[in-house]
């Protein structure tokens, strides 16, 4: 090792010769640092340990590490004791394969991550020539602290961000040089380095820092520059007074208030999933009282179609499906789904429907919510973990089953603490043909796949929870997750509720829920957790008091002041209506009810006509022209929001335009029928198509366009009322909200 040593001093002064002697400029080398404390974090920022590089399973090049660094002593030992001698050369360091690859010097499918010179290359090149000791002990990282918390720059101002480690001895360092920065929107404020942040435009960006996946965050704001003072806007509510204060920081004035026509149909479609009736249009039209739209909201919480709406939310969510995955079969998930629409139909708290499917038990035939457990791929303790992370406190864990989380500081070990709430859980068969028993099994217990000792159950980001003997963990879990001070809790269905309503999030995705994905606006979320909490976990209470927001019935029409805006909500967020949606809607606009049949799995099922598509209980029962499906309906494989396909495609189009079903639907349309039968007319019949499609009458423009058309020949009459229904149903109105 002296050797060694020696032949690297000698080495290391002769590179700096040759530097000195060529005018290059060479990066002071640092001293040689521990393997856990500086050459790790070195390798996790310059990207050798993600993904697409030496972290995969099988490695690249020959080389592999562990993923995101989780191991950082199996990283060592590959790097120092397996093939001696490949990858790093204590005599000739510059001639080490790690560093020739990382600097350029040799073919490497990653590029130059740190060409010669650079302080990652020279600190590498020290910690090789001093013999690539383990160095001191890895103390473990405690917490990530930034410079500051938040910052106001304006466009093109910089600011330095210092990244301060603590380890777990309580000594601190300077590790900004060995962090990795990211920005949520680089067009705000991009990040130089070594920890640098400057402003690029008007908005809010989130900078994470990590150091070995412990983050810290950062806001920074620029705000856009208006020609004179922030106008002043009324707040309906609190939540209004929260969005506007975050607007004004940012200088992003909020659009006006929608027409009463254009609220009308919204409200209908958030709540109920329906368009309103032409007379429910005209009627709020010429309703003169100045609180109708609050009379409104709560006329439309008491529908039987807001159970429905709304339970086809949770039927995603939940797996509600007989075929594969799930397989839940025709009577379990109805027996699933009936109980799920009980439960919003009697307003039942969120905490005690959560707790009914979390220490549910019995038969997948007669208890609704024991099919929770079952509707899963992976049926055992680690799959439920990961499923009620993700439904109930919107954290997706299932990473941390196999390595470290890349983000987070969740590791395998978690995921198993989780697990182990549910490792009682088990099911068996009966003699009834596919049913199943949900049943609690006390002896069972977790055993860690690499110790083979016995998991203590553990909440996510929290200490084993001590329980007596006997005792069902599941309960345990459910006290803990439903308490009224649980961070994830309250913070996820509020959250997810905002994303039914406007479209995105205060934490987007709405379940990805993490330290390092934080709310666009911390205050208005948290009012939104409380005012659950406050109210015994009524989830109506939440929906009257977005609806009645200012925020909510803003106009979805931009100004250029927050055409821009994306997760601020200066203004509504137009969006396709779902599948459901539209093709409820166009079946309502013709009074042309779809068909719902499934003769896979048996039973076969046939559900009666009338049956609105929010209305189908089972996941595996498509409609008779595959519309639901080609719109984006979820397979409900998962219960990630996101599987749910909202954003247009060109097939969707030509279904609309020119398909036989659409074109059917039209053409046999009993509401144009009755028209000609009753020979309503002209302008009569132009105003009823657009009060049930669009929620109003035609403006001066389309009214007469379509009387022209209408009064071109008597006998093509019922033609002409198709083609311009067909118009109206093929409009971005229609088929946005």
């Amino acid at each position: 090792m002296r050797t060694w040593a020696l032949v690297a001093v000698i080495l290391l002064s002769s590179a700096c010769f040759v530097a000195v002697y060529s005018q290059t400029p060479v990066a002071p080398a640092p001293a040689a640092s521990s393997f856990s404390s500086g050459i790790m974090p070195r390798l996790v920022k310059l990207g050798c340990c993600s993904a697409d590089c030496h972290g995969t399973s099988k490695g690249k090049g020959g080389l592999r590490l562990s993923l995101f660094g989780g191991d950082v002593r199996q990283d060592f030992e590959t790097l120092t004791r397996t093939a001696p001698g490949r990858w790093i050369n204590p005599v000739e360091p510059k001639e080490s394969v790690l560093l020739l690859k990382i600097s350029g010097g040799l073919p490497h499918a990653g590029g130059a991550k740190a060409p010669a010179g650079s302080v990652d290359y020279e600190s590498l090149a020290a910690w090789v020539a001093s013999g690539a000791p383990w160095g001191s002990a890895d103390l473990g990282v405690s917490a990530v602290e930034l410079s500051f918390a938040s910052a106001i720059l304006k466009p093109g101002e910089k600011k330095p961000l210092v990244v301060t480690v603590t380890f777990a001895d309580g000594s601190k360092r300077d590790a900004t040089g060995l962090a990795l920065f990211r920005s949520s929107d680089p067009n705000v404020v991009a990040c130089l380095p070594p920890g640098v942040v400057e402003a690029k435009g008007p908005g809010e960006a989130v900078i994470v820092a990590s150091y070995m996946r412990k983050s810290a965050v950062a806001r920074v704001v620029v705000p856009q520059a208006l020609a004179g003072a922030f106008p002043q806007f009324p707040a309906n509510n609190k939540i209004d007074e929260f969005v506007l204060a975050k607007l004004k920081e940012l200088g992003i004035p909020p659009s006006g208030l929608c027409t009463d026509e254009e609220f009308l149909r919204r409200v209908c479609l958030d709540l109920l999933g329906v368009l309103p009736t032409a007379d429910e249009a005209k009627s709020f039209a010429a309703d003169t009282d100045t609180k109708k739209r609050a009379k409104l909201i709560d006329r439309l919480l008491d529908r039987s179609e807001f159970a429905d709406f709304q339970a086809l939310h949770w039927a995603d969510i939940l797996r509600i499906k007989s075929e594969y995955p799930s397989n839940l079969w025709p009577e379990g998930a109805e027996t699933y789904y009936r109980w799920v629409r009980g439960a919003i139909a009697t307003n039942m708290p969120y905490d005690r429907f959560a707790r009914e499917f979390l220490t549910s038990t019995g038969s997948n035939f007669r208890d609704g919510p024991a099919n929770y457990w079952r509707a899963l791929r992976k049926r055992d303790a680690q799959g439920y973990a990961e499923s009620t992370a993700l439904v109930f406190m919107g954290a997706r864990l299932e990473c941390a089953r196999c390595h470290v989380h890349p983000t987070e500081e969740w590791t395998p070990r978690d995921n198993l603490g989780m697990a182990a709430f549910f490792a009682q859980v088990r099911i068996k068969e009966t003699r009834e043909w596919k049913e199943e028993i949900v049943y609690v099994d006390p002896k069972a217990t977790l055993l860690d796949p690499r110790t083979r000792e016995a998991v203590a159950p553990a909440p996510l980001g929290a200490g084993a929870l001590k329980l007596a003997e006997g005792d069902d963990p599941r309960v345990a879990f459910a006290n803990w997750l439903t308490s009224p001070d649980n961070p994830w809790f309250a913070r996820n269905v509020v959250n997810r509720v905002w994303f039914w309503l406007m479209g995105r999030g205060i934490i987007h995705e709405p379940d990805d829920i993490r330290p390092t994905n934080p709310p666009t606006n911390p205050e208005l979320l948290a009012f939104l957790e409380k005012e659950l909490v406050s109210h015994k976990y009524d989830l109506k209470h939440v929906y009257r008091l977005i609806l009645n927001s200012r925020t909510y019935q803003l106009s979805s029409l931009p100004t250029p002041q927050n055409a821009k805006d994306v997760g601020h909500f200066a203004r509504f967020r137009p969006r396709r209506l779902g599948a459901e949606q539209l093709l409820d809607a166009i079946s309502r606009v013709t009074e042309s009810p779809e068909e719902f049949s499934s003769r896979i799995p048996e039973p076969f099922t046939f559900l009666p006509d009338g049956t609105r598509a929010a209305q189908v209980p089972d996941g595996s029962i498509p409609d008779k022209a595959g519309f639901l499906e080609l719109f984006g309906k979820p397979p409900r494989d998962t219960a990630y929001e996101e599987d749910r396909a909202n954003d247009p495609t060109m097939l969707q189009a030509l279904h609309l335009i020119n398909s036989t079903h659409v074109a059917g639907k039209i053409s046999n349309s009993p509401r144009l029928a009755r028209m000609m039968k009753d020979k309503v007319p002209d302008a009569d019949a132009v105003d009823e198509i657009f009060l049930s499609s669009l929620s109003r009458r035609p403006t001066d423009d389309e009214r007469k366009r379509a009387l022209a058309y209408l009064s071109k020949d008597p006998k093509s009459r019922k033609q002409a009322l198709e083609d311009i229904l067909w118009a109206v149903l093929n409009s971005k109105e229609f088929l946005f909200n």
